[in-house]
């Protein structure tokens, strides 16, 4: 008896390690071995390596998710703390190349700290999904059930290439596996807790982890921080307001330079960038390559551009350019807010795209930003009977927000509405994030741009009563994100990481400053 009872107990342990394995309780630490970079041109003391993560973590063993991770190890290894995990954004942003890019950007934290990027799952090396080419773009506006149903049987359509493309991984993107993943990263690296800094999306990445492991959590910094709560409907609403909020912002600036192309009207500048927008829809100027660019290349270009202050005297003379001289070469140089990484990240990294064994699929961010958004949101469009009658209610969704659109932007508001449908005819997403209520987290600092286009302030002020233990540093600069742009932000956030030191209450810093 005492021989059965022994090799029963082992079986059951084992049973119970299996079971917490595939749950997202590693129970063993994987050993890193560090080595060479999938990018071609890296910093020399950055080392690559891989950790294998469960593609399921709800207890059905359906393989592994390969992540991608680079280090640079601490400048003062004798003073070191620990590693600290960078996100730099996206949904979709490759944190490996953005660390190669510009890592001089966290030079006072890599002191002190190994400097640590992952690719995400779905995301650069870490088994990126792909649809196959060039997203769709969806219209803006639906006049017709028969124009509706064409972009509803687009739309799945291009679900359908996704799944083609991008293999198993797809079903299990998201954010809460992100952040089991991080978990598991955590362990391999040998640190007790995840310190964390994350930029734009990562803030919701952050958010996550905290309520799934608040106990891990360690020192965390949220910057420029994305809304928990907010369906896709508000979500897109609230950002044509910020996106408009930041143009305001910088046409009153431009207003006070000398040569200006709007003048020194604010109010009138804003309607001659709209007539501009008009205008190159219905004849676009010719590029140097005889390619078209139209009024919503303009509206991409402006919002990449007012994502950093620094970038305005660039966006002045491209507006120039188009006004005056008919010329957009000034506006494609200035690329798309795809183009742009918050926190320091130069986004111009070797990402690895291309063709050749290993290469990134070059649709991969675009891919990846609506995967992972979709997967983290429950709503779908909901209807009744045949598809003529979802195509239907569609156009009467769109005549009920196209109004409250165009009132936050008209220049903004037309492509934030298309975001609305971006889900259609994709799985449900996880309500999770919508729960997170009062975790139970340590006490972290969440910065706030009061001119951020891409993430409003109100949604700091909002994440922050959800998490229940978050002090906001109030930026009250422009651009996206504040640690680059503010050396004020820049001491809340290093004395917060290398010291501990975490104001009490709100703390704001001038702009400017």
């Amino acid at each position: 008896m005492p021989r059965t009872r022994t090799r029963t107990a082992a079986t059951a342990a084992l049973g119970a390690l299996a079971l917490a394995a595939a749950l997202g309780a590693a129970p063993a630490r994987q050993d890193l071995r560090w080595g060479a970079c999938p990018e071609s041109r890296v910093p020399k003391e950055m080392r690559c390596a891989t950790l294998d993560v469960p593609l399921d973590y709800t207890g059905r063993h359906k393989g592994h998710v390969r992540l991608a991770l680079a280090r640079i190890p601490a400048a003062e290894p004798h003073r070191r703390l620990g590693s600290l995990v960078l996100n730099y954004g996206g949904p979709g942003a490759p944190g490996i190349a953005n660390l190669a890019a510009d890592p001089k950007a966290f030079a006072e934290l890599g002191k002190r700290y190994d400097l640590v990027a992952f690719d995400p799952r779905g995301v650069g090396h870490s088994d990126p999904v792909s649809c196959g080419g060039a997203q769709g773009k969806g219209e803006e506006t639906v006049e017709t059930a028969e124009t509706a149903a064409a972009q509803l049987a687009a739309l799945r359509a291009e679900v359908r290439r996704c799944e083609r493309a991008s293999g198993p991984v797809l079903p299990y993107i998201g954010t809460v596996n992100v952040s089991r993943d991080m978990d598991r990263m955590r362990q391999a690296l040998g640190e007790d807790k995840l310190n964390f800094l994350g930029f734009s999306y990562g803030t919701r990445l952050g958010a996550v982890y905290a309520a799934q492991f608040p106990d891990k959590t360690g020192r965390m910094v949220l910057d420029g921080v994305d809304t928990l709560g907010e369906p896709l409907a508000e979500q897109a609403l609230v950002s044509a307001r910020g996106q408009q909020r930041a143009l305001d912002n910088f046409l009153t600036w431009c207003a006070h330079r000398p040569g200006c192309v709007y003048g020194t009207n604010t109010r009138t500048a804003k309607e001659k960038v709209a007539a501009l927008v008009e205008r190159l829809d219905l004849e676009p100027l010719i590029g140097d390559d005889g390619s078209p660019v139209t009024g919503q290349d303009a509206v991409a270009a402006i919002g990449a551009a007012l994502y950093s202050k620094a970038m305005w005297p660039d966006l002045a003379e491209a507006l120039a350019q188009a006004e005056r001289d008919h010329d957009p070469v000034g506006l494609l140089q200035l690329g798309g807010p795809m183009d742009v990484v918050p926190g320091g990240g130069g986004g111009d990294g070797d990402t690895g795209a291309g063709t050749g064994p290993g290469a990134v699929p070059a649709d991969n961010a675009a891919s990846a930003l609506i995967a992972v958004n979709c997967a983290d949101d429950p709503d779908r469009l909901k209807t009744k009977g045949s598809q003529a009658a979802t195509a239907r209610a569609l156009v009467e969704i769109q005549k009920g927000l196209r109004g409250e659109f165009l009132e936050a932007s008209k220049i903004f508001g037309p492509n934030q509405l298309a975001t609305v449908l971006s889900c259609y005819g994709r799985p449900a997403g996880t309500d999770f994030i919508r729960r997170i209520d009062h975790p139970g987290a340590p006490r972290m600092l969440l910065v706030g741009t009061r001119g951020d286009p891409a993430t409003p302030y109100e949604w700091t002020e909002e994440t922050a009563k959800r998490l229940g233990s978050a002090v906001i540093v109030d930026f009250k600069g422009d651009g996206h994100t504040g640690y680059s742009s503010s050396k004020c932000v820049q001491e809340y956030v290093d004395r917060f990481l290398v010291d501990g030191r975490l104001p009490s209450g709100t703390r704001a810093c001038p702009a400017g400053e």
